[in-house]
């Protein structure tokens, strides 16, 4: 195997490693979650190459206009190599169906593959009754890989052949030479391999040409002289301090171009006409405030290539600035509303007006408020309904702001980290009790259970109940626990829990388990 420069395609190679090691080691079910995110991550990384990869023929067509006797060969060459990328990623997308499908297909709820330990269907598909033979869909594969390899490298100038050779990831790995027991390359690595270990495997494959072509297509694109500095388009940019002032204060702005010269006096800038100096690049343009409303500016320049020397002009392009008077606001930094039992953090502005000048007040539903840094405070509530916050000071007329009061939310009583459904008995046995999970809910907030009761049915006996309080199983309800069997059903109803700031407890959901 080549050791690829690339620290992406190196990483993806080491993840492989790891992943055949783990399938010659034999291990059990728990493993196959590994096996589906080293999988999970490699579709990722494929999706990632050819969002890339898509993009590029075109702008080596864009190049090829340019000098198209010299360069078209490069435009039509990287179609071709988009077309023998796509057959291939098509042929071995159509053995991952096959598994896929012949393997009883997909849970249509939770998108898994309902036979992904069936180790029968790969080594049938794949390797063949007779693994000596080497006549399945394996021995077509490890072909097509050599055959598109030679394929990507014929659309390289020959004289670049020898080098660009290193570059093509898409090969068939020599390792299964090593080993006693493996007959041929299909063998070593599909021979009694459950459905969820192959994937990854063929998922790397096509990673593997996936990067082949990404650096065939990067080949053409330097041909076409993608990496020639040229300036052909330009864009005038303007980083005002502030787009927003207040009347009688001054309004500053730097203008840039969003390109790149080597020549120091190869870029003049005009601001309403006149042309202004530059420091490293850069023009600042600056004016004294009047009025209020939207105001404007107008920004042209002049482009000189280090190059050809040829003078490009770019612009005139307006630009806008508005200047108000002052004014306040009042950014909650977690949810428009305020929550009892936690810390609201806020963030507090005026325009013009210095954090140390402006008043903040509440009023309503037990509000109380604590400084933490300049514009920042910390709002608590105890009542639901509705608090004002007033904001005056340094100027700014007296400004107010409603928010609405609330509770926290209920949360999910839970088992498990589940609100229900199947579950292993020797999962359900190892339960230490009930959480009251806030979910989605983004402040710091604990909410605990107060009690429940527990209901196990089982077929030919009569139910056996027990009422528990607190969150931890104790007493007959921790016995009924401990003692689940499949086949039972397991019921928590009755479910009462509290959150910070309730005076009274509220009721939270039922949850049903199937013991399996």
């Amino acid at each position: 195997m080549s050791i690829p420069k690339e620290p992406r395609q190196l990483m993806i190679n080491l993840m492989y490693l790891v992943l055949t090691a783990l399938l010659a080691l034999n291990v059990s079910a728990n493993i196959f979650n590994a096996f589906k995110l080293v999988d999970d991550g490699l579709e990722k990384s494929n999706r990632t190459l050819e969002a890339t990869s898509s993009k590029i023929p075109d702008r080596i067509a864009e190049l090829a206009q340019k000098n198209p006797e010299r360069y078209q060969v490069y435009a039509d060459r990287a179609i071709d190599a988009r077309q023998v990328s796509k057959e291939f990623i098509e042929y071995v997308e159509g053995i991952k169906n096959y598994l896929i499908d012949s393997s009883g297909g997909r849970h249509p709820e939770t998108n898994d593959i309902i036979g992904y330990k069936n180790k029968d269907i790969t080594t049938r598909f794949l390797v063949g009754r007779d693994p000596a033979a080497n006549d399945g869909k394996g021995a077509e594969l490890e072909q097509k890989i050599g055959e598109t390899a030679k394929e990507f490298l014929a659309l390289v100038d020959s004289a670049d052949q020898m080098t660009f050779a290193g570059n093509i990831t898409l090969v068939v790995d020599e390792d299964w030479k090593d080993s006693k027991d493996a007959k041929n390359w299909a063998h070593f690595n599909f021979f009694q391999m459950p459905v969820l270990a192959v994937l990854p495997i063929l998922s790397k494959i096509e990673n593997d040409c996936r990067s082949t072509e990404a650096a065939l297509l990067n080949y053409f694109l330097d041909k076409a002289g993608g990496e020639s500095i040229e300036f052909d388009k330009y864009e005038i940019v303007s980083s005002a301090k502030r787009s927003y002032v207040i009347a009688g204060e001054p309004y500053e702005a730097e203008i840039f171009l969003s390109a790149a010269t080597s020549n120091p006096e190869g870029v003049q800038i005009f601001i309403n006409g006149s042309r202004v100096n530059l420091e490293d690049g850069v023009a600042t343009y600056r004016t004294t405030t009047s009025g209020t409303g939207v105001q404007s500016y107008s920004v042209s320049a002049k482009v000189i290539n280090p190059v050809t020397d040829e003078v490009t002009e770019v612009g005139p392009k307006r630009f806008e600035f508005e200047v108000g008077r002052r004014s306040a606001t009042v950014s909650l930094d977690k949810m428009n509303v305020f929550y009892i039992g936690v810390e609201n953090p806020i963030s507090v502005s005026a325009a013009g007006v210095s954090s140390n000048d402006l008043n903040v007040t509440g009023s309503g539903a037990g509000i109380k408020l604590r400084n933490t840094a300049p514009g920042k405070y910390i709002v608590t509530v105890t009542q639901p309904g509705e608090a004002t916050l007033t904001l005056s000071g340094g100027g700014l007329s007296s400004t107010q702001f409603n928010y609405r009061v609330k509770r926290i939310p209920d949360p999910y009583a839970k088992v498990a980290r589940s609100k229900g459904g199947s579950i292993a008995s020797g999962e359900m046995r190892v339960q230490p009790g009930m959480i009251a999970d806030l979910e989605g809910f983004d402040f710091e907030a604990r909410c605990t259970i107060e009690t429940f009761r527990v209901i196990r049915t089982r077929r030919g006996d009569d139910p056996a109940v027990a009422v528990n309080n607190g969150a931890a199983f104790t007493g007959q309800a921790k016995t009924i626990i401990s003692g689940v069997q499949a086949g039972d059903q397991v019921l928590f109803t009755d479910i009462k829990g509290k959150c910070p700031g309730d005076v009274t407890t509220r009721g939270l959901n039922t949850l049903v388990f199937t013991v399996r």
